[in-house]
């Protein structure tokens, strides 16, 4: 009989019968007797999941209507059904499997690969099957010839889909039950809307969530720093006297002691030079390649995860899902073998600095499943080259920039120091010279932010006498900068540092946070597209939507990184067959009745606020100060006066000088004729500020602080 070939999707499929001799049929290829399949094979295809969970009313109808009194939602079994439209390619695999005596799973080698083959294998019921696993980083015809070759058993597949199934039935349960949770009491509160509850997507709303109030209760403080400007015989330079002070009388006293006042002369007392050297950088993950990407193109995390599967099906780079820095002595091989060849992809030939494996970036104990991302041994011609789209030529480039970086030399520089003693108070003072710019050279076109605020020092000598003039520089603390969509990679990741727990902090560094290096980007589209955040010009804000969510999970265990980590820890001990599933599903299970018995109470006092008329019935908020007769009331993106009709034209911005207005704020307006101070306005000019609002007239005006 013909085994059985089961790849995630047409696209991989079609991959694997590029490295063969094949016809196609409806919902699969027949593979001709060959090396790897004597009798031939069969290669056919999922869509994705072509299996998934029932929604709650498929397992017990009393769970169709969202109501408070049928939670929680524990299914005794869980069901599962052929997703809507893919019924006919199940169909065809069905056949197929039942056919057969081998089946080789090839989808994705991670964990959701290995969730779509299974539960597309369980649903077809099938008994006594040979399984394989078909274990490949790379879809180039020599590498999947290889891998059919050298197919591996199942034992390790098994437990990745014990754990990816864990996952999924977790997902599922705390979904179902905590959103219709807390959208029935919030939407007791007058919000209409629905809110979603995730295991990851609602701690990651919550961290973004702490930055905007990081941001909105920032009060900035005055410092004063002295800084001198120094003309030498080969030009000027400046300094700075050691720290930052808060009051002018602390740099007036300084000054004074050191009987520093107009033009004197100065003294370069000390004039240190340090070479020093940047290492090439690390082989990318997908992570680091998201972060690039935001970074240089500003392309979010699902645009990057997208193209680079793309170039993996198109064979030019190997498999980006990994969570990897590293790579083997194997792919180091045929790297080194080819890299005059990828330098003339980028028409950029250089010296060779060293063909030997760095522990830097060759170390076989830091790969599991997968290695770095790396071009393949696929050198692609100037027309598959020019075929490619924007994004995809520029990943292309970087993964391959990257790569070859390995294999240049350092960048050097030195770092000059300089000591200039003004009456015996010390300037100090810096400035780097490149020597060799190395591997540097394959970037020469990226903008380096840093580099362009490098100052330069003129040639100088020590115990030169140059002349010092020296000013107070004013200047103020800056508030925390809110995220980039690139940013949340990281910060899922290195959530730890939110968490004051030594021993959870231990956790989420040993599950690297938030999510896995697959699901994160899947994630932050998520919580965009249940509109809890906003991404404008790369710059992430947190909606009214989003804070009504934390405000209401705020203080709970749904709004804690560790929760999901401690969660994570345990799955993956699913995954290494020393966990239990049916353990890890009851602890859901217990926090699930936990949570029902709690929130009710929690949320009881709690008073949401939203302006967005989508999200909320219109509030009254106090009677109308001008008119006296109709009611300010909350509206879509404003305050305004319910007796407009009548010709009252008083109306309050529910954000002014970028700050958000509250309800409190309208009605302390309207009833006091001014606010408590607020912190957080933002000038014109870019700067932050506190200060009162007053209403004279109808009109807001500031008292400052």
């Amino acid at each position: 009989m013909k085994p059985v070939i089961i790849a995630e999707k047409p696209s991989q499929a079609k991959a694997y019968a590029d490295a063969f001799k094949v016809k196609k049929q409806e919902g699969f290829f027949d593979v001709q007797a060959c090396e790897a399949f004597p009798q031939g094979a069969y290669i056919t295809w999922g869509i994705g999941h072509l299996v998934e969970l029932r929604d709650p009313k498929s397992h017990n109808s009393k769970w169709a209507k969202w109501s408070l009194q049928t939670l929680p939602i524990l299914p005794e079994e869980f069901q599962f059904q052929v997703a809507k439209g893919k019924e006919k390619q199940f169909g065809i695999i069905k056949k197929l499997i039942y056919e057969a005596d081998t089946i080789i799973n090839a989808c994705d080698v991670d964990r959701e690969g290995s969730n779509i083959f299974y539960s597309i294998f369980d649903y077809t019921r099938a008994r006594n099957k040979t399984i394989k696993r078909l274990w490949i980083n790379s879809l180039e015809v020599d590498e999947v010839r290889k891998g059919f070759l050298q197919l591996q058993d199942n034992r390790k597949d098994l437990l990745m889909y014990e754990e990816a199934k864990a996952r999924q039935m977790s997902d599922w349960l705390v979904g179902m039950n905590g959103s219709r949770l807390y959208t029935l009491l919030i939407q007791q509160k007058g919000i209409r809307e629905v809110f979603s509850i995730g295991r990851v997507q609602s701690p990651t709303v919550y961290l973004i969530y702490q930055r905007a109030l990081e941001i909105e209760r920032f009060v900035p403080e005055a410092f004063f720093e002295l800084e001198g400007t120094f003309q030498a015989e080969h030009g000027s330079y400046k300094g700075k006297v050691k720290g930052k002070m808060k009051k002018i009388e602390e740099v007036q006293e300084l000054l004074q002691k050191h009987q520093i006042n107009g033009t004197l002369p100065g003294t370069v007392q000390q004039l240190k030079k340090e070479d020093k050297k940047i290492l090439p950088p690390k082989l990318h993950a997908l992570s680091t390649i998201q972060a690039t990407a935001n970074r240089k193109w500003k392309y979010s995390p699902a645009k990057v995860l997208s193209t680079m599967q793309s170039l993996y099906e198109k064979k030019l780079v190997t498999y980006p899902r990994t969570d990897t820095q590293f790579i083997t002595p194997n792919e180091f091989s045929y790297l080194e073998s080819q890299v005059e060849a990828y330098q003339q992809l980028i028409q950029q030939p250089f010296n060779i600095a060293s063909r030997r494996p760095s522990k830097r970036y060759v170390d076989s104990s830091k790969v599991q499943e997968h290695y770095a991302i790396i071009p393949t041994k696929k050198i692609p011609s100037e027309r598959v080259l020019a075929g490619l789209s924007r994004e995809e030529r520029n990943l292309y480039e970087e993964v391959l920039r990257t790569t070859l970086a390995m294999f240049h030399s350092n960048y050097l520089y030195q770092e000059t120091t300089v000591t200039t003693e003004v009456n015996r108070l010390a300037f100090l003072s810096s400035g780097k010279t490149e020597i060799d710019k190395g591997w540097k050279e394959l970037f020469s076109n990226d903008k380096d932010p840093k580099a362009s605020k490098e100052p330069t020092l003129p040639k100088l000598s020590l115990h030169e006498q140059v002349k010092s003039k020296v000013a107070i520089k004013e200047g103020q603390t800056s508030p925390p900068k809110p995220y980039t969509e690139g940013q949340l990679i990281a910060m899922m990741k290195t959530c730890g540092k939110f968490v004051e727990d030594a021993s959870e902090t231990e956790i989420l560094k040993e599950v690297e946070g938030l999510g896995t290096e697959a699901t994160r980007s899947g994630i932050i589209e998520t919580i965009k597209r249940h509109g809890y955040i906003e991404v404008n010009k790369n710059i992430v804000a947190i909606t009214e939507k989003g804070r009504v969510l934390c405000e209401a999970i705020e203080g709970n265990l749904l709004a804690s990184p560790a929760m999901t980590a401690k969660w994570e820890a345990y799955l993956k001990k699913i995954g290494t067959g020393t966990g239990s599933s049916e353990l890890f599903l009851g602890s859901i299970a217990k926090f699930l009745n936990h949570l029902i018995q709690e929130v009710p109470a929690q949320l009881h006092d709690k008073v949401f606020q939203m302006t967005t008329e989508t999200f909320v019935t219109r509030k009254e908020i106090a009677t109308c100060p001008t008119c006296q007769k109709g009611t300010i009331i909350s509206r879509k993106n404003f305050y305004g006066c319910s007796a407009y009709k009548e010709g009252c034209k008083q109306t309050f911005p529910a954000i002014y000088l970028k700050k958000r207005l509250s309800a409190k704020h309208i009605e302390d307006l309207c009833t006091h004729g001014k606010t408590e101070g607020i912190t957080g306005f933002v000038s014109k000019a870019g700067k932050n500020f506190n200060a009162k609002l007053v209403l004279t007239n109808g009109q807001l005006k500031l008292d400052f602080l």
